[in-house]
């Protein structure tokens, strides 16, 4: 994800709050998975005191809507704010205070992405720090090569078919940036990356004939790796739940922490994590995944496109 143009645009985040419990952060969470774990803690400790928004903000000389934005994990935390809410909140253990506190600063530790904030939005931003935390990333692609599995020169060619007027530089940085993503599915314990791939994507010419075969020739490596299946969706199957576009579901190791579907628009992004949204966008993945062709034959298909380059 992430490849469509993208300029800054108002986010949304929509659900329900994830089941109680401890926060057993996993090692590899970054800074913004800690953020909305440490926000949802506070919120069910609040909610426990019966304490509205608006009285918490004033106790860390802020607004209601402060509030609201730290529970969603939406902005940093400043550890004097987590120390007086705590207080409020009647927090008295001191074994539970050191933790919510020492994940604090945890969450406010600068993340590798963040040099690239001015060339990307706030609200992508957000969307790699989950990629970088996720255990399983499913996506659903339509009019693209996936981010994680594309070349440098089509990632380019995608770049300056969004961004036409943008300066090489610019062009260079969201490039870079793209290629930085991929580095998690070599790292110790990287994620699992299943792709369900329309065909349109693989036969919509991107940058030339020498850059479609690249990027052919990449995916074909691709599926070779252990923690990574790529599908295609054949034009064959006509019609299909997931006409809306391209989507994206996110699991991850925390137990605190339910799945997340990620669904990017021109401005903009959703982040769903209401349990009714997730399901729903699981069952079209699942059937997407048995209505494509099986993994096995991804090979095939692909050596087949790269024969007609």
């Amino acid at each position: 994800m992430g490849e469509r143009p993208t300029v800054p645009g108002r986010r949304l985040w929509c659900g329900a709050p994830w089941s109680p419990g401890v926060i057993p952060s996993h090692p590899g969470s970054g800074p913004t998975v800690l953020r909305i774990l440490l926000g949802s803690q506070l919120r069910k400790l609040r909610e426990a005191r019966g304490i509205s928004r608006e009285d918490a903000g004033y106790r860390i000389r802020a607004s209601g809507s402060k509030i609201s934005r730290l529970e969603l994990g939406r902005v940093s935390f400043k550890e004097r704010d987590v120390v007086d809410l705590l207080e409020l909140y009647g927090v008295a253990d001191a074994t539970e205070r050191d933790q919510l506190i020492a994940l604090a600063r945890e969450a406010n530790s600068p993340a590798w992405w963040q040099k690239y904030s001015d060339v990307v939005p706030d609200w992508f931003q957000i969307y790699v720090g989950l990629e970088e935390a996720a255990e399983l990333i499913r996506v659903y692609e339509v009019q693209f090569v996936p981010g994680l599995l594309q070349t440098e020169d089509y990632a380019r060619a995608v770049v300056r078919q969004g961004q036409p007027a943008a300066p090489a530089a610019e062009v260079d940085r969201r490039v870079a940036l793209r290629t930085r993503r991929q580095q998690l599915l070599t790292r110790p314990s990287p994620p699992r990356l299943w792709a369900v791939v329309d065909e349109g994507a693989l036969r919509r010419p991107m940058g030339g004939r020498e850059v479609m075969r690249g990027q052919v020739e990449r995916l074909m490596a691709a599926t070779k790796e252990p923690n990574v299946t790529l599908q295609v969706l054949p034009f064959t199957f006509g019609g299909h739940a997931a006409e809306g576009g391209a989507f994206t579901v996110m699991r991850f190791p925390e137990a605190d922490m339910g799945d997340i579907v990620y669904i990017e628009q021109l401005t903009g992004a959703l982040y769903l994590d209401k349990r009714e949204d997730v399901e729903r966008y699981s069952e079209v993945m699942e059937r997407l995944s048995v209505k494509a062709t099986s993994p096995d034959r991804t090979q095939d298909i692909l050596a087949a496109v790269l024969k007609e380059l």
